[in-house]
Formats: C-alpha cells, structure tokens, sequence
C-alpha cells in the first residue's frame, strides 16, 4: 500500500472514529441527563428502540397463550435498558480502537498481524476500567487516549448506576396509582365503572380528590415519560392494567364530567382532561405508532347503552341538545392518540363499560 493510501486510510478512521464517539456521547446525553426529550427524529436511542421493539413484537406474536406473550413484552423494557448500554458500550470501544488504530498506537510485545484485534482489546479494556494489562501505546497520542477513554468510562459507569434508579423510581410511582385504580374501575378499567362508585359514595368532595389525585399522576406521567422514554415500555403487573389504559380512562371519565353529569360537579374535570389530553399527544409523538383521526371507540349504540347504565345508578348525562356532538369533539382530541399508543406499545385500551358487573356497588 503507498504511503499517500495510508495516509488516507488513517484519516477517514480518524473521522469515523470521531463521528462514532461524539453520536454515542451526545445520545448518552441526551437520553441520562439531559431533563426533557430530544426533538431529533434521527436519533441513536430511538432507532434502537424502534427496530428492536418491532422485532420483539413480532416474535410475541407468534406465541399462541396471551399469558406467555404478555410474558415475553414484560421482558422487554428492563432488557431495552441493557441493551442500550451495551451498543453505547460497542460503539465507543470501536470509536476509540478506529482512533487508536488513526494514529498507529502500536502496542507492545505483539505481532503486527494480531493489531487489530488488539486495538479492539486494549480500547475495551480501557472503557471499563479494566487495563491494559501487558498492552500500552508507544506514542503520546495512543496514551492520551487511553486514559480519555477510561474517564468516559467511569463517567458513563457513574450515569448509569444513575440512570437505573431514576428508570425504576418513576415507573414504581406509575404503577401505584395504576394498581389502585382498579378499586374505581375494575381490570380493564371503564369510565362508568369509575363514575357508578364515585356516585355510591355519596359524598361531592370524593369525586374532587380523585380528579385532583390523577391530574397530579398525569402530570407526572408527562414528564418522565417524556424525559425518560424507556419507562413507556416498562409494563404492569397484571395483564389487563397499563397505564395507556389508566390515562384513557380518566380522559373517558373526565370528557364526560366535561359535557355535564348531574349530581356530580365538574369544575376540576377541566383541568383533569386538558393535562390528561396534553399527556396523549406528546406521548403519541414520542412513542405512538401513526395517528388515525377515524378511530372511534364509542359508536352510537354504545353510547345508548352507556346512558343507560349510569341511568341506572341514579346518574344522567346534560341533557342538552348537542351533548352527543361535543362529546364527540372531545373524544377527537385524544382517541386517534391514545390509539397510536396501543397499537405501538400493544396495550389495549379499554371500554367505556363493562359487560356485566364486577362488584356489588351496595357493598
């Protein structure tokens, strides 16, 4: 080989290698400390969990039990997390061995045939604080190096041990509140289940805290679902709860409490469904799949059957002439949304109503 194609070769592993460190670095970033999401479409993380996420599903697909396919999804989040890390991990030991290679570190007592394997083992190494052991650049160069790459690796080692119990706090305090729903609205959860036990309480006041209660968890939802995405793809204990179902149903409840329910007030119900709706369509835009505006999920007969059963626990729709139309409206602005979720993250959502009782509301 001339000199001058050598010359080249070593620049363009200059390059790469550079481009490589900087991506896994800025990604890093952005995804452990950076406090909101990243507007970048083309981003390492989130190829990451797309391509992954697809192929996982496709193979839960091909399992005939629900239970053992539910299994395999509940796999997913937590080993997401370590899979991420391990391709952070992969791609700055092939950055910095490129590098070292760009600038001819030889490394001692080996024979030159084996140098490219010995590049990969002294950078990896490196990374994780391991050593060199018998191998150490020749050039000033080589070792300015090796000890930057040990400094990113104890950096990355301190976010990531972090990163895991930010990941794990927030998806616990999730799953608190979806736990504890299933005491208003059964598994899967129904807006007229909620709404028949608020109305047996017999007290105005409970109807207040539970709206207050969930504006307050949406809100948070919002936030670190948005600032740590992986959270997203964590799942509930139990197969018929998630927390696309938990948030479609304070939507369903507080989109009805919005047209009017008599004997139940419906001031905070306002303030419930806007950050309950903001929440659907920031998380549709980060982890949904595409948005289809004809998704109905309250057809006419349905919703017949919907006044009827909250009729018959003593509660009525407003009856005012356009009710139908504005709840309508309302269902527009975040069912398209709520329907890109579910089908992304194969989360069903619920019904506004349960077929047949799962409680005695008398008890």
């Amino acid at each position: 080989m001339s000199v001058d194609a050598d010359a080249v070769l070593h620049l363009a592993a200059l390059i790469v290698g550079c481009l490589i460190i900087a991506t896994i670095l800025w990604d890093a970033f952005e995804t452990i400390a950076l406090p909101r999401t990243a507007s970048r479409t083309l981003r390492l993380t989130r190829l990451f969990y797309r391509s992954t996420w697809r192929l996982w599903v496709a193979a839960a697909h091909h399992l005939g039990s629900d239970r053992r396919r539910e299994r395999l999804l509940a796999v997913y989040g937590p080993l997401s997390v370590f899979g991420l890390l391990a391709v952070w991990a992969a791609g700055l030991t092939t950055g910095f061995a490129l590098l070292l290679w760009s600038q001819q570190a030889l490394v001692s007592s080996l024979p030159g045939d084996s140098l490219l394997f010995d590049l990969f083992y002294l950078s990896g190494s490196t990374l994780f604080t391991l050593g060199p052991g018998n191998l150490e650049p020749h050039d000033a160069a080589g070792r300015v190096l090796t000890v930057v790459e040990a400094g990113i690796g104890l950096a990355l080692l301190s976010l990531v041990l972090s990163y895991l119990p930010v990941l794990y706090g927030a998806f616990s305090r999730r799953e608190v509140r979806v736990t504890l729903l299933h005491a208003w609205a059964g598994s899967p959860p129904a807006a007229a289940a909620v709404l028949r036990r608020l109305a047996s309480t017999g007290d105005p006041l409970a109807l207040d805290e539970f709206l207050k209660e969930w504006e307050h968890w949406c809100a948070e939802l919002l936030e670190s679902h948005l600032s740590y995405p992986a959270v997203a793809y964590f799942r509930s204990q139990h197969q018929e709860q998630s927390w696309v179902s938990a948030l479609t149903t304070i939507l369903d409840v507080s989109a009805l409490l919005k047209i009017g329910v008599e004997g139940l007030p419906t001031w905070r119900a306002h303030g419930t469904f806007a950050i309950a709706q903001h929440a659907s369509v920031d998380l549709a835009r980060i982890v949904g799949g595409p948005v289809d505006p004809a998704v109905d999920r309250l057809p006419p007969d349905e919703y017949a059957a919907l006044e009827e059963e909250l009729e018959q626990s003593g509660l009525a729709l407003n009856p005012c002439a356009d009710c139908t139309g504005q709840l309508a409206r309302l269902r527009r602005t975040y069912e398209p949304y709520i329907a890109a979720l579910s089908a992304r993250l194969v989360m069903p959502t619920p019904l506004w109503r349960h077929a047949t009782d799962l409680w005695d509301l008398s008890e």
